[in-house]
């Protein structure tokens, strides 16, 4: 339920807001929930003096928000200054072992960098040529098509014509992403699907509880 505000608490929020107070500022000097203030805030004007300040403040949020991932991307580089083949190979293979179908050797999903990460993993680790993925895209009928084909052929480094299907799905997007979802498939892919399975296998038995034991009554 909603404070009920007396008129000395809503010519409070007013006047704070015309002397340039953002709304979390009016939130925490009020002690007042964001939705209950903003209610409040719809006609009043900031005044000319405030004006500059108060425009400081907008997009404030945001702004931190970018600080913090700029710093969060710069400490992890410093952490990983470059990644070995080993590194390399159970990455892609936890990446399939996440996304990848389990009946055939494909993997789908909507985001690029996954995608990208993937393809050029398996180019590096497992010398797949180019001419055995077989790449296809999934979208909604409201998506250009064009588009999206030079999209993911971009993403995946491969020319769109060689895309060997676009599958159209009734009905719109509704907030997925904007290019659809890729699809990687390797021909002949058996013998690294094995592979991958195996390497997913040694990951489970290392992290057990059993061969954790055993690491410790050898040691």
């Amino acid at each position: 339920m909603k404070k009920r505000l007396t008129k000395d608490e809503i010519d409070k929020i007013k006047q704070l807001r015309s002397h340039g107070y953002s709304l979390p500022e009016i939130s925490k000097e009020l002690n007042i929930a964001k939705t209950t203030a903003f209610v409040y805030l719809k006609d009043v004007q900031i005044l000319p003096e405030f004006k500059a300040q108060w425009l400081g403040k907008r997009g404030g949020s945001k702004k931190r928000q970018l600080a913090k991932e700029a710093q969060a991307l710069k400490d992890i580089k410093e952490q990983i200054d470059s990644i070995s083949y080993k590194e390399k190979l159970l990455f892609i293979s936890a990446l399939y072992w996440a996304e990848g179908g389990k009946k055939d050797f494909g993997l789908s999903n909507t985001d690029p960098n996954l995608i990208k990460v993937y393809i050029n993993g398996l180019r590096e680790i497992f010398k797949i040529e180019d001419d055995r993925f077989r790449i296809s895209i999934r979208i909604y009928e409201d998506l250009d098509k064009d588009k999206c084909l030079s999209f993911w052929s971009n993403i995946v480094n491969i020319p769109k014509e060689k895309f060997v299907n676009v599958n159209v799905l009734k009905g719109k997007k509704f907030g997925k992403l904007e290019y659809g979802m890729c699809r990687i498939r390797v021909s002949k892919g058996g013998d690294i699907l094995k592979r991958l399975i195996a390497v997913n296998k040694v990951i489970s038995e290392f992290t057990s509880p059993r061969s954790s034991m055993d690491r410790t009554t050898q040691s």
